[in-house]
């Protein structure tokens, strides 16, 4: 790789960078090899096995698992742009990514983070009205209307993220060319700039805040509301049935919004680069293995469509 001088103008003219990745330790290096690649083999056949079953199994074409499939895809997707890269790193001592490639893995990796939040927000609506409107569900969210929340979750986060690649590529990076994470986001890329980052910075906290908290604040409405009409059910076993269509999608809720808000809204800092290297493997290897298992563990259809796929395929 040949040596950045203060001489370079723009993205095209820097080789790449290293990433630092998460420690140094040959020996551990090698446990979180195994522990990851567990875990990312765990992410594909789980997420996998939902798509396959919202597509052959007739039962669960309806809004909410069309919506799971959705959001089964994207977490396959999400974890691919930074996984595979990370457990490449783990195995080498050459942990160096080139300048396009990084600036497309944090392309995708904002497009697709920025989706999922949206996607997220369009279920708590589903349930929402599933709970709150039961009588008019059908009629409300329709197969448009299904189809209109999963591409405006896409066309959304294509833009959001499209806005942050421009603005990043922008920028001078003259050296130091180490990236401290394990894969190219934006806060660790701005610490490298040479060049006024502010215009960066700002947007990182006003949009992708701004979309967070807003998504977040439509969901915990829908909640709300959700909430309200649970208490008005008379029937314990009727609040409960109702509340378990609900619990997969607010702890997912829950694990995703709170990682992202402690990552994305805090200062740039190199305390808060540290830390949130780990808080990201939570996000990008842990939450999308573990959706799958808490989509399925209660969920009577998802197990009943699984027993007859099974059945049949005997």
């Amino acid at each position: 790789m040949s040596e950045m001088s203060p001489d370079s103008l723009n993205w095209t003219l820097v080789d790449g960078f290293v990433l630092l990745g998460l420690t140094e330790d040959p020996s551990l290096q090698r446990i979180l090899f195994i522990t990851f690649l567990i875990t990312y083999a765990l992410n594909l056949l789980g997420n996998a096995s939902i798509i396959l079953l919202v597509i052959l199994e007739q039962t669960l074409h309806t809004p909410m698992y069309f919506f799971l499939g959705n959001l089964s895809f994207f977490d396959i997707c999400f974890s691919s742009v930074t996984v595979p890269k990370m457990l490449q790193n783990l195995l080498t001592q050459q942990k160096v990514i080139s300048a396009t490639a990084c600036l497309a893995q944090m392309h995708f990796f904002h497009f697709l983070g920025s989706s999922e939040v949206l996607l997220l927000t369009a279920m708590s609506y589903d349930r929402y009205v599933a709970i709150c409107k039961p009588l008019h569900y059908r009629g409300i969210m329709n197969r448009r209307m299904c189809v209109l929340f999963a591409l405006g979750s896409w066309v959304t986060g294509f833009l959001h993220s499209l806005m942050h690649t421009l603005f990043t590529a922008q920028l001078s990076f003259c050296g130091p060319n180490r990236v401290n994470h394990f894969f190219c986001d934006i806060k660790p890329l701005l610490k490298l700039a040479c060049a006024d980052t502010t215009l960066n910075v700002y947007l990182l906290a006003i949009v992708t805040g701004s979309l967070v908290m807003i998504s977040f604040f439509l969901t915990l409405l829908s909640y709300m509301f959700i909430g309200s009409a649970l208490l008005r059910i008379s029937s314990s076993t009727g609040r409960l049935r109702a509340f378990s269509t609900c619990a997969s999608h607010l702890t997912v809720v829950v694990l995703l919004y709170g990682t992202a808000i402690f990552t994305y809204v805090r200062p740039i800092t190199e305390e808060s680069l540290q830390v949130d290297r780990f808080a990201a493997i939570f996000f990008t290897v842990v939450t999308p293995m573990l959706n799958p298992f808490i989509y399925t563990l209660r969920n009577q259809d998802v197990q009943n469509a699984t027993k007859r796929l099974f059945r049949c395929s005997m």
